[in-house]
């Protein structure tokens, strides 16, 4: 009988997040999985016992990852500063957006039985109260249109990930002009 390759938990969380991006909560499964990674369906299975308890995991890896990247933004003086690095940290991390999405359809279908599931609607929170601040510190500084409600500021900005590039402007580019958009508006000054 053939040894069984061995893995640890960045590798099986990085081909588990390929694989979700690829194909989605419906179509991840275990054999993909294994496949991926040159492992049988059994080495997994030892680890986890189904893909709900794997994702959920993997889920809130990702998301404490991105919250500890996210927490460097009180680090920085001044709203203009802080929202640079916000949408910079955005467009660096995109899949984060699908990701909580695929979180929310876990959770929708998750046990209560899992321990990771509390954790997991959590995470979210976290993040929203981190951007919360944001807003609040962009409406003391006079930056921010004090009646916009916060919940559609970071809204929108988490989103503005999700606007599709057709035309293939550079990233670089790209980036500037949702800045712009969303810190100057479209319309030219009169």
């Amino acid at each position: 009988m053939a040894r069984e390759r061995k893995f640890n938990t960045v590798e099986l969380f990085h081909e588990a997040k390929q694989l979700l991006l690829q194909h989605g909560y419906d179509g991840f499964t275990f054999s993909l999985l294994a496949d991926r990674m040159e492992v049988s369906r059994a080495a997994l299975y030892k680890y986890y016992d189904n893909k709900e308890e794997l994702i959920t995991d993997f889920m809130v890896y990702e998301m404490e990852e991105f919250l500890d990247e996210l927490k460097e933004i009180e680090k920085l003086e001044g709203f203009e500063r802080q929202f640079d690095f916000l949408i910079d940290l955005i467009f660096k991390k995109t899949e984060v957006h699908e990701l909580i999405r695929a979180a929310q359809h876990v959770i929708a279908r998750m046990e209560a039985t899992f321990t990771s599931k509390e954790k997991l609607e959590k995470l979210p929170l976290d993040m929203y109260k981190f951007l919360q601040r944001f807003i609040l510190l962009g409406k003391a500084e006079g930056k921010l249109k004090e009646h916009i409600p916060e919940g559609l500021i970071i809204g929108f900005i988490l989103q503005t990930v999700a606007i599709p590039n057709h035309f293939g402007i550079p990233k670089a580019d790209w980036i500037h002009s949702i800045k712009e958009i969303i810190s100057q508006g479209m319309f030219k000054n009169k």
